[in-house]
């Protein structure tokens, strides 16, 4: 008997620089890098895992770094932007933020209970915060960045979809259990029971097709109870016609992708105490992490990719002090 998702594992983009993305998601957002690793379906591109200190499934937002790949154009069918859940009373803090590290920043906005900053890293891709929901009472911030506790991002909200078929897309969604839940003008929300990264809203407007490349996100994933569980999902979907994967080994974790009707790419993750993983000579992001089956290709791959430097610490003016114990 399948099991209801209890909402998204990951939410996956694409970037050109990968110092900049870690400069950007580490550095102005306060995400820890969890993992620096590299793309399995092409080795020399960097694959970057950005979340809490863990990087616990619910928290992550991960980006493929293509440094020679054209930039991606906006469009149907994909993941139209992705949300980060912040505290209550939060957004002014954000704003201010954002402008001074020259962030064009749209809102707040209102939308459902909530009030929403929308903004993009430096390859474009399409970000929110969100603040207003309850945050979850089970991801507990990154606390050795530059943001405060009681501001920094408690993880994912959600994502909306861009779909050449919605009416598609939000049955391939109750299909996973999410529900119905409310509609604003053109956005209609899908609701997970988990207590944490739930939401997927359903934009139902017209839109030139896009293309896939920087900028873009590229897939959306959802928890699953485990590896048994996906094997039988893969099952259903493959009874359906649909385009399915086979169930592959992540090392962190085990997926499968489908393209559902609506042409969103969805991946099915296992759920997992975190995907943090540590390199030959640090901790969590501090170096390249390899799984056993590429470590015979070390020296090559460390050769044709950049040398990253993850984040440390919180960030200090020209007195020493730290403006998070201001």
């Amino acid at each position: 008997m399948l099991t209801d998702t209890a909402g998204l594992h990951h939410v996956t983009g694409i970037v050109g620089d990968a110092q900049s993305a870690i400069d950007f998601y580490g550095g102005v957002l306060g995400l820890r890098l969890v993992t620096q690793t590299v793309n399995f379906e092409d080795i020399l591109q960097h694959h970057l895992y950005f979340g809490d200190a863990a990087g616990r499934p619910g928290t992550v937002l991960t980006h493929f770094a293509d440094p020679h790949g054209d930039p991606g154009r906006f469009g149907a069918p994909q993941p139209e932007s992705v949300a980060f859940v912040v505290p209550d009373g939060s957004l002014a803090y954000w704003a201010d933020r954002l402008a001074d590290h020259e962030v064009a920043v749209e809102g707040p906005l209102e939308r459902f209970d909530e009030r929403v900053l929308r903004f993009a890293d430096p390859a474009g891709t399409r970000l929110e915060l969100v603040a207003g929901p309850p945050v979850p009472g089970d991801v507990e911030p990154w606390t050795e960045g530059p943001i405060p506790t009681d501001r920094a991002i408690r993880g994912l909200h959600g994502v909306a979809t861009l779909s050449v078929n919605p009416y598609a897309t939000a049955g391939a969604l109750e299909t996973l259990g999410f529900e119905h839940e409310a509609e604003d003008g053109d956005r209609i929300r899908y609701r997970a029971s988990g207590s944490r990264a739930a939401v997927v809203d359903v934009l139902d407007r017209d839109a030139a097709f896009g293309r896939e490349g920087q900028g873009t996100l590229h897939h959306v994933a959802v928890r699953v109870e485990s590896e048994d569980a996906l094997h039988e999902w893969r099952d259903l979907f493959d009874e359906r016609g649909d385009d399915v994967s086979r169930v592959k080994d992540r090392h962190v974790f085990h997926s499968l992708y489908v393209r559902e009707p609506g042409g969103i790419l969805l991946e099915l993750a296992t759920e997992t105490d975190g995907v943090a993983a540590s390199g030959p000579t640090g901790g969590p992001g501090e170096s390249l992490y390899l799984p056993e089956w590429f470590e015979r290709d070390r020296e090559l791959i460390e050769s044709q990719l950049p040398e990253l430097t993850a984040p440390t610490g919180s960030e200090t003016d020209e007195s020493g002090d730290s403006p998070t114990d201001r």
